[in-house]
């Protein structure tokens, strides 16, 4: 076992390697109807094609909680999709994104998710995003009235075989029921 000095220098090089493989996002036609990240950072040293499956599981299930897509949502996850950080209340499995896809596209019908950040390193992705739209539908007994909606999230990603696997993920729900009105400011 190597010591906690070796641990660390070995840390702070592969952090250093990942920090230097920052990359522009890829040029993707115009055409391509999936959400592009507006800063992406590679580690250089994966296969390219296991980087180009691990950014299109992620473009397509980020795409997913924009449009609602449940293809896109069934193509980006694995058949035994498992989410982390599950919240009360929802199915776990490829129905717990769908459930909620559903709800939040009821409640805000014009939702719009920007990837700010995609981090891809080793079997994970990182995506930073940034959740937009307008409150003019329902959630819960709470009728909207075109408030402006702006949160963010962070997911991080397990991918296997070109499929999400795993999602750890966390919202910014403080802000998002506040901006609902079922939290006071």
């Amino acid at each position: 076992m190597p010591s906690p000095v070796a641990r660390i220098v070995r840390t702070g090089s592969l952090l250093l390697t990942f920090m230097v493989s920052v990359a522009t996002p890829p040029v993707f036609a115009s055409t391509d109807p999936l959400v592009q990240p507006r800063t992406l950072i590679v580690d250089h040293g994966l296969p390219k094609a296991q980087v180009a499956a691990h950014i299109l599981a992620a473009r397509r299930y980020d795409t997913f909680w924009t449009n609602g897509d449940e293809g896109l949502a069934r193509a980006a996850l694995a058949p035994d999709f498992t989410d982390r950080t599950l919240p009360p209340g929802r199915p776990q499995g490829i129905a717990g994104p769908l459930a909620a896809s559903k709800a939040v596209h009821v409640a805000i019908p014009d939702i719009h998710c920007d990837v700010e950040q995609m981090l891809v390193v080793g079997d994970r992705v990182v995506a930073h995003l940034h959740f937009t739209g307008h409150f003019t539908g329902q959630f819960k007994d709470v009728q909207g009235q075109g408030q402006a909606i702006d949160f963010i999230a962070t997911d991080i990603y397990r991918i296997v075989d070109g499929r999400i696997a795993e999602n750890w993920h966390l919202e910014d729900n403080l802000t998002f029921l506040q901006q609902l009105g079922l939290i006071a400011k």
